[in-house]
């Protein structure tokens, strides 16, 4: 007589522990504002308030369910927030940073859908201590702005240096004693390159450990606009922990037909308490031509240096500053200014606060 309560018990307690493992949600994101001074030579100077310069402003709502056996379903939604505005950052495009489905497995790996970074940006990323922001992020040569194979690729719409939308990813499993890397493929679904429809495949593979990593990417694309050829990136890095400092080296090269942008960066962080010191060159070399024009002299190199004083795990103040100088016919700049006279300079400071939640 006492065994059906006692089962019907056991059985609920069962459950509810089930229901609280099973799955999880979480909404964070960061908030990122900074006072901006740039001068570019030719074209004055401008000061601005702006947005996401030592982390990018977002919104995020993420999600895992365990389904047991080692598996897990999860979702990844993430959008870019204007936090000098209040709008925005992709306007119509809400989840403009990231918006996956994923079915993960702990000894074979996981599968992603949707709209993610490529493998080359994952990579590159990681070896850039501004983050790929800011006055001195390595985007301000990952740019269309400049005659090379990015606009010849791509024009002046979106491109695929940073991320892929209608891409299927596979990720190695990540205990595997240091070893990493993973698959993405993309389909253009018949549309064009200003709608942000390529087709893309690429893949990453390298080791990281605590005090070392080497590793190597390459991502084609192609689209209505590379007939003459595919749009190719290419990258190998490597970094190094020592004590308290960690120093970084990558080179990334960009293809379309005949034209290249090769970069190469070189970094390091230091920390010292609650501060940390970062400082990074950027080397942007042009080569070849797009159509007639030849853009062989049209090369800029980056300096930039910042630090970052962390309140708590969550808050914290910085300064950073940059100047890109430029060769031949090349105008890279800083954003945030004026138009700047081709092979001048673009200078930078900022000051701001970042908040993760």
């Amino acid at each position: 007589m006492k065994r059906t309560p006692i089962l019907s018990a056991a059985l609920l307690s069962l459950a509810a522990g089930a229901a609280v493992a099973q799955s999880s949600v979480v909404v964070g994101g960061v908030l990122d504002s900074a006072v901006r001074y740039v001068h570019n030579e030719g074209g004055g100077s401008i000061k601005s308030l702006v947005s996401g310069s030592s982390q990018t402003s977002r919104l995020y709502f993420r999600g895992d369910e365990d389904l047991g056996g080692g598996m897990s379903a999860g979702f990844w939604l993430e959008s870019g927030v204007l936090a000098d505005t209040g709008t925005s950052a992709g306007g119509t495009q809400f989840f403009d940073r990231r918006a996956t489905l994923s079915l993960s497995s702990r000894g074979i790996g996981e599968l992603r859908l949707g709209r993610d970074y490529v493998p080359t940006y994952t990579l590159w990323v990681r070896h850039d201590p501004f983050a790929h922001v800011g006055v001195a992020g390595s985007n301000n040569f990952s740019s269309s702005s400049q005659q090379g194979p990015i606009r010849s690729a791509f024009s002046t719409g979106p491109n695929t240096t940073v991320r892929s939308s209608n891409a299927v990813e596979y990720l190695l499993p990540s205990d595997l004693g240091g070893l990493e890397g993973g698959l993405m493929v993309a389909a253009g679904e018949g549309g064009t390159a200003a709608n942000g429809q390529d087709k893309l495949i690429g893949g990453r593979i390298g080791w990281q450990s605590a005090s070392f990593g080497a590793h190597a990417s390459r991502v084609i694309t192609s689209n209505d606009l590379t007939a003459s050829g595919k749009f190719k990136d290419t990258l190998f890095a490597a970094n190094g922990t020592v004590g308290q400092v960690r120093m970084n080296a990558a080179l990334r090269k960009y293809e379309q037909a005949l034209s290249e942008e090769t970069i190469l960066l070189l970094s390091t962080v230091a920390t010292f308490g609650q501060v940390d010191l970062k400082a990074s060159y950027l080397r942007a070399n042009m080569k070849g031509k797009v159509g007639t024009t030849v853009i062989d002299a049209n090369d800029a190199t980056q300096i930039g240096l910042g630090a970052i004083y962390n309140l708590s795990r969550r808050s914290a103040l910085y300064v950073q500053g940059a100047r890109i100088n430029n060769d031949g016919k090349a105008s890279f700049s800083i954003p945030g200014g004026t138009a700047m006279v081709a092979g001048g300079s673009s200078t930078a400071l900022e000051a701001g606060v970042r908040h993760n939640f």
